[in-house]
């Protein structure tokens, strides 16, 4: 088995998430997956945006505000 860190984008309304998360490779056909740890983060994340709480966003990942730009 291998594993190998990604980032996972998670877009709530004028927010983006970047969170770190560790997939698993293996041969099965499963793979690659996620830990329950990784999606327990990525749930508790994409929760704190929905409730526009950053503080605790920001505890699993870098966030990002989106801002249109005028062409």
């Amino acid at each position: 088995m291998t594993k190998k860190m990604v980032s996972k984008l998670i877009h709530v309304d004028e927010y983006i998430a970047e969170v770190k998360v560790e997939l698993f490779y293996n041969d099965d056909d499963w793979a690659p997956y996620l830990s329950v740890e990784d999606a327990a983060k990525l749930d508790d994340v994409r929760e704190a945006l929905m409730r526009h709480d950053l503080e605790t966003a920001s505890r699993y990942a870098q966030v990002y505000k989106l801002m249109p730009v005028a062409a």
